[in-house]
């Protein structure tokens, strides 16, 4: 329906406040509620920027209080008005427009709407996430997802003048690229005029950038789409966005100083807090050792601690057993924890066993010392120097795990998170920034039986560990880096190799053929014989740290328009299948999946 005026606001709904008392204002928005009194009609109309009490009074205008009783949710309406006092007792502090209301003098309805599948007028809903997908705009018209891109529009915003004040420049790489081993699936293009041929979408800038610092542009960066095909989690999205850096002439330190002052700035501006830097440092020997992943949180204790040397002079066979056939035994101390019951502590048994372990070994420590049906294969002493190597206090309980060394650190590290939430261990309004650093430059991939990389191929090998090249590449560490915040990784970054020897000696330990090295960067390694400048950088997962900020554990509350832990769009209902003709340009054919 035509509005009958003007219907252009001179106001959002989130800005009127008792100074404007007596102006005339028009505003536009959503038909939040409508409350019917007998003789007063109230309703509240909202826009992304808050809520303005309306009020028709047939007293003032008849016709206008008519044409309110036939409004309805999410109609979209402009009202000419002016701005009144609420009646004594009326206020609402908890609103910026609490103290005034619009007495209308003129109503449009621009837009009707159907009754919504869930209810917009809730801050909280139980409609289940498929069907808030479903219908993306109108759970972004609830208000959490809107203010959850405000906080992401803010971040990036304060990134770009950040970077741009320090002689950054905002570059553009290309979407359409080649495909090159970066660690993940590609998503793969089809091109028409090069039959047969494809292009792929870019995992992250990585070549590009630096490209770029061949090509002499010091100091680089970009909000970067980036594309994986890879199972997904909570934290992950098949397509991302990254804060992409890239400089040359620097050492790491001096990439991690200029970081960690965005940083400061950001959770300053956004949240009000002081950050304070530098950020503690770990190894990525401490990390796996410590806590058993590469990501820990450090907003509490409850570290791991390695008790092989204590355990393998008991006689406990579900212990010595995984020694002897190479495993380890770890555990952690939770204090406070004598206090469980055995069905709880068997809860948490089969809480780790979703991530391979078969059983958790257990002792109370009390006054008169350890209980539990294992003590008695450890004697005395023995156990003193138990409680000596969890630092353990009477009330505590002793949780220990024995397998090969990666299930017990992925399982201990889940289960010391665990319990962390389950004992309120956590200060929601802490913020706990780490650098984890000298990571292995490369990993044994057993199923392929060859050596991979850890991060990419481009990351440049420690210097002091390249005797280690021939003789024990898994010794040899990386000049890598990652920052951590939270038992989340929101960035990660390395010296790049600058010279064609070193990268063609990488490319050797990882197995790749000439044929290989030529197909896939051939334009890249001659790229390195005109003149590389040493250089560095770092990608910073924007939707995480948006993620971290709003105070959400779910990703998909950070993007506008998610895609499901499957990868599809419930909106769009895609991927889907296109036309035939479409195939036919492209000359592809899709064979049925029980003649693949």
């Amino acid at each position: 329906m035509e509005s009958p005026f003007d219907y252009r606001r001179t106001h959002t709904c989130g800005e009127i406040t008792s100074h404007l008392i007596g102006s005339e204002v028009t505003l536009c928005g959503w038909v939040h509620r409508r409350r019917d009194h007998g003789g007063l009609i109230f309703v509240d109309l909202r826009d992304r920027y808050g809520l303005t009490q309306l009020v028709f009074d047939p007293t003032v205008d008849q016709k206008m209080h008519e044409s309110a009783n036939q409004l309805r949710s999410e109609w979209v309406v402009s009202v000419k008005g002016s701005v009144i006092p609420r009646a004594e007792g009326m206020q609402n502090p908890n609103l910026q427009t609490g103290e005034i209301e619009i007495q209308v003098k003129q109503l449009g309805i621009l837009e009707k709407s159907l009754t919504p599948p869930f209810s917009v007028c809730d801050e909280y809903t139980n409609a289940n996430e498929d069907l808030r997908l479903q219908y993306r705009y109108l759970d972004i018209r609830r208000g959490l997802i809107a203010k959850n891109l405000q906080i992401r529009h803010q971040v990036m915003s304060i990134f770009r003048n950040f970077l741009s004040t320090h002689d950054f420049l905002e570059i553009q790489t290309p979407i359409l690229g080649k495909s090159t081993p970066e660690g993940a699936r590609d998503y793969l293009v089809p091109s028409r005029v090069h039959s047969g041929q494809f292009y792929a979408l870019p995992q992250s800038p990585q070549l590009f950038k630096q490209l770029l610092m061949i090509a002499g542009m010091d100091r680089y960066f970009q909000v970067a789409p980036c594309f994986r095909d890879e199972d997904l989690r909570s934290d992950r999205q098949p397509e991302f966005t990254q804060i992409d850096i890239e400089m040359s002439f620097s050492h790491p330190k001096d990439l991690q100083t200029l970081v960690e002052k965005g940083m400061k700035q950001l959770f300053k501006q956004i949240l009000d807090l002081n950050i304070a830097a530098p950020f503690q440092r770990l190894s990525y020997e401490t990390a796996m050792e410590s806590y058993g992943t590469d990501k820990p949180d450090l907003r509490f204790g409850m570290p791991l601690v390695r008790v092989d040397s204590i355990v393998k002079n008991g006689s406990f066979s579900v212990f010595l057993e995984q020694l002897e056939m190479g495993g380890i035994v770890k555990g952690i101390c939770i204090k406070n924890g004598a206090s469980l019951s055995r069905k709880e502590i068997d809860q948490l048994a089969a809480f780790v066993s979703d991530f391979g372990l078969k059983g958790l070994g257990w002792m109370k420590h009390q006054k008169e010392g350890l209980t539990s049906s294992i003590v008695k294969f450890f004697d005395p002493p023995l156990q003193q120097l138990l409680i000596q190597a969890f630092q353990s206090t009477p009330g505590d309980l002793l949780v220990f795990a024995a397998e090969q060394e990666a299930v017990v650190n992925q399982a201990l590290d889940h289960l010391r998170r665990h319990v962390a939430k389950k004992q309120n261990l956590i200060d929601p309004n802490q913020y706990a920034f780490a650098w984890v650093t000298d990571f292995p430059l490369v990993e044994w991939d057993a199923e392929e039986g060859r050596f991979t990389a850890l991060h990419h191929p481009f990351t440049a090998p420690h210097p002091d560990d390249l005797n280690f090249f021939t003789s024990n590449p898994a010794k040899v560490r990386s000049l890598a880096y990652d920052l951590v915040l939270n038992g989340y990784e929101i960035g990660g970054g390395s010296q790049r190799i600058h010279n064609e020897a070193t990268q063609k000696m990488v490319f050797d330990l990882l197995k790749l053929s000439s044929h290989e090295i030529e197909t896939k960067f051939g334009f890249f390694m001659q790229s390195l014989r005109y003149g590389t400048p040493p250089h560095l950088g770092i990608a910073l997962g924007l939707d995480r740290i948006v993620m971290l900020l709003a105070k959400t554990e779910n990703i998909r509350d950070v993007i506008a328009f998610p895609k499901t832990q499957k990868a599809s769009d419930l909106m769009m209902k895609c991927p889907s299948s296109v036309h035939q003709n479409q195939l036919h340009e492209l000359n592809l054919k899709v064979a049925p999946l029980h003649q693949i």
